[in-house]
């Protein structure tokens, strides 16, 4: 069984050596996947850099190719005075002495056949040659296929299957009924006379220097071909060549660890250069073998903003695991002709798709579902159905700018792009305070209809869809379901840009899965719950929300540190889908413009630094994992509160904090 930094290992290798992954969110467009966790080889290494052990290609940028000559020397033709070089005549010119022969052998073929006296079929028609699967009248044909009639079962619809092509070889012409044809029976010529056989003979001899003419020029190009590409291919072996053996996934985990005395020398040294001020807490793991390597404050409760977005990431993917979707249905009212809403918590689902986040639920698909179930029966009015959570809409102890400054919104078990008014709009941007009539307005207007307004569903909707018949759907009926994406791609979201609405969303899940009301008491219960279900006791620990937007959280650096180490236990392998959607310093999501140098120049850490960052007023946080220059990866948080220097200062500490682990062997 390996240790817990085994997956952090393996996301590193699938990421620098075992093919390309996808950028994360945040990316710019057109980007590539930034190295997972791979130290820096030398100097400061930026993503996309050579000197970076995983080196994708940055954006705009292309791979290396290899020139290739334009143009070529072709011999010249037989019976020609050598010639200057030349560029390489194009299909037509190559094919043209081809053509011109067999047209000149197939003149002397009938003036041979002229010669021996024989006379021209009736209507000047010149002598046919018959064809296989061709016949005269009254002739039985040949079952002969032509070569393009089979076609290999691995072809796609519309595509040419493998190793086929059209026929290169016209075949001759064939005679019209009641033509006269040497030597076929039914013709105009008598099988077995004298001039029959003789021009038959005649034909046949003219074929025979067609096809030699043909093949000789044939020959003659694939010569000329082969002089231009090089010499002929060797015939494949009949023998396999064994598969190379794989690189040990666990090579970069294997690297030396640091000490305790090492962490520390580089740590105070960095730390006490900034000179934070107020409470930091720091605490450092070894991923390997979960040896604590540093700690200050490490113990001590603090307020931890948006790194409490890892513990909403950590409970649901622990609770829901990272398959699991959220349903947004659509069943029969009460009342013939009520569409009733129901809200299922997913905070992505959009209008058509073209929101704030791809690839979502939409409410046009459902509506088209709800159409087609309800048949004749017009839809009268829209119910919305947002009852599933439960409780305040706003999280206690809340800033007072968080409800209108457009970063946080009311949390409902229905709404559209997470609550936003302009969904399309660079964020931050407003949001509604009544999500869930605002989605239902939506959807009413997709039914046509004018009224919508707040209810509930009748109580034990039918599994099965509503027949589409001409009676009203029974009430309960459903009429039409859309499912979210998998939560771990809500996690992805809610990681890389600290998406507050996702992570209250996302905590609701976990108290439904543990049976407790989805609100933000019932989710604080739930997600202390399913952390000590995981290893994780509570201790000091205060959980008010699952965003960190509340300002009565409490959790230690060290709790945070554990609980990064701890998703890499390869026991539970749906807990790794947290590394996923954090961000890469210098590269994506919110540490895309951190880990910068005044002169511009980068620190070690981007690229190889992964970390949650979190902030409020009087609070700066960061927690991740990193890889250090011996190829050691490490879980570290920091958590500052209540510093003496401006927020930017601050945390430019916690990136030189990060970025002195990465350049480090700490021995």
């Amino acid at each position: 069984m390996f240790g817990p930094g085994a997956v952090v290992a393996a996301r590193m290798a699938a990421a620098s050596g075992a093919g390309a992954s996808a950028p994360p969110l945040g990316s710019p467009p057109g980007a590539t996947a930034p190295p997972a966790l791979a130290p820096p080889a030398s100097g400061i290494p930026a993503p996309g850099d050579a000197a970076s052990v995983s080196t994708p290609l940055t954006a705009g940028s292309a791979p290396d190719t290899a020139s290739v000559p334009t143009t070529a020397s072709t011999a010249p033709a037989p019976g020609t005075a050598a010639s200057a070089a030349q560029p390489a005549t194009d299909a037509t010119d190559a094919t043209q002495p081809i053509l011109t022969s067999v047209a000149a052998a197939r003149q002397a073929a009938l003036a041979a056949a002229a010669a021996q006296g024989g006379a021209p079929a009736p209507g000047g028609t010149r002598p046919q040659v018959a064809t296989p699967g061709t016949a005269a009248p009254g002739t039985a044909t040949p079952d002969t296929a032509t070569p393009d009639t089979a076609t290999p079962d691995t072809a796609t619809p519309g595509s040419t299957g493998p190793d086929t092509a059209a026929s290169d070889t016209a075949a001759p012409d064939t005679a019209p009924p009641g033509s006269a044809v040497a030597g076929v029976p039914g013709s105009g010529a008598a099988p077995g006379s004298a001039p029959g056989r003789q021009r038959r003979r005649a034909v046949l001899l003219a074929a025979a220097l067609v096809v030699v003419v043909g093949l000789g020029l044939v020959g003659w190009r694939v010569g000329v071909l082969d002089g231009l590409v090089g010499p002929a291919r060797p015939a494949p072996s009949a023998a396999v060549p064994a598969e190379p053996a794989a690189p040990p996934v666990l090579g970069a985990v294997a690297g030396t660890p640091p000490t305790a005395a090492g962490v520390q020398a580089a740590l105070d040294a960095v730390l006490g250069r900034s000179a934070v001020g107020g409470q930091l807490g720091v605490s450092v793991l070894d991923l390997g073998g979960g040896q604590v390597l540093y700690g200050q404050l490490a113990g001590t409760s603090l307020v931890p903003a948006s790194t409490m977005k890892l513990v909403t990431a950590f409970a649901v993917l622990g609770a829901r695991g990272p398959a699991y979707r959220l349903a947004t249905r659509a069943v029969a009212g009460t009342e013939p002709g009520d569409v009733v809403l129901v809200g299922g918590g997913d905070p992505t689902l959009s209008v058509d798709g073209g929101g704030t986040y791809p690839s979502t639920a939409r409410l046009d698909t459902l509506a088209r579902e709800v159409r087609a179930a309800l048949g004749d029966t017009r839809p009268r009015r829209v119910v919305v159905d947002a009852t599933l959570f439960t409780g305040p809409l706003y999280g206690p102890e809340w800033d007072s700018d968080i409800p209108t400054g457009g970063h946080g919104g009311a949390v409902s078990a229905l709404m559209l792009d997470a609550g936003r008014v302009r969904p399309r709009d660079t964020p931050p941007t407003p949001r509604s305070t009544e999500p869930d009539l605002a989605a239902g307005r939506a959807f009413a207007r997709l039914l046509g209809v004018g009224t919508v307004v707040r209810g509930t569903a009748p109580a034990k909707p039918s599994a099965a869809p509503a027949p589409a018949t001409p009676a009203a759907p029974a009430p309960g009926a459903v009429l039409g379901t859309v499912l979210s994406p998998p939560v771990q791609r809500l996690v992805d979201i809610m990681l890389a840009d600290s998406e507050n609405v996702v992570a209250e969303a996302l905590a609701r899940q976990v108290a439904l899965a543990r049976d407790q009301p989805a609100s933000f008491a019932g989710a604080g219960t739930a997600l202390n719950r399913v952390l000590a279900e995981f290893g994780l006791p509570p201790d000091d620990r205060l959980i008010a929300d699952g965003s960190g937007l509340s300002r009565a959280n409490r959790i230690s650096a060290l709790q945070l540190a554990r609980l990064v180490a701890k998703a890499g236990d390869t026991r539970r392998p749906a807990l790794s889908g947290l590394y996923d959607g954090l961000p890469v310093a210098g590269w994506s999501g919110t540490l895309t413009r951190r880990f910068q140098a005044p002169a511009g120049t980068g620190r070690p850490g981007i690229g190889v630094v992964r970390a949650k960052t979190g902030t409020l007023r009087d609070v700066n946080a960061m927690a991740g994992v990193v890889t250090t220059a011996d190829g050691r990866a490490l879980a570290f948080a920091a958590v500052a509160n209540n510093a003496t220097l401006p927020f930017w200062e601050t945390e430019a500490a916690l990136d030189a904090l990060a970025a002195t682990l990465a350049g480090c062997g700490c021995r």
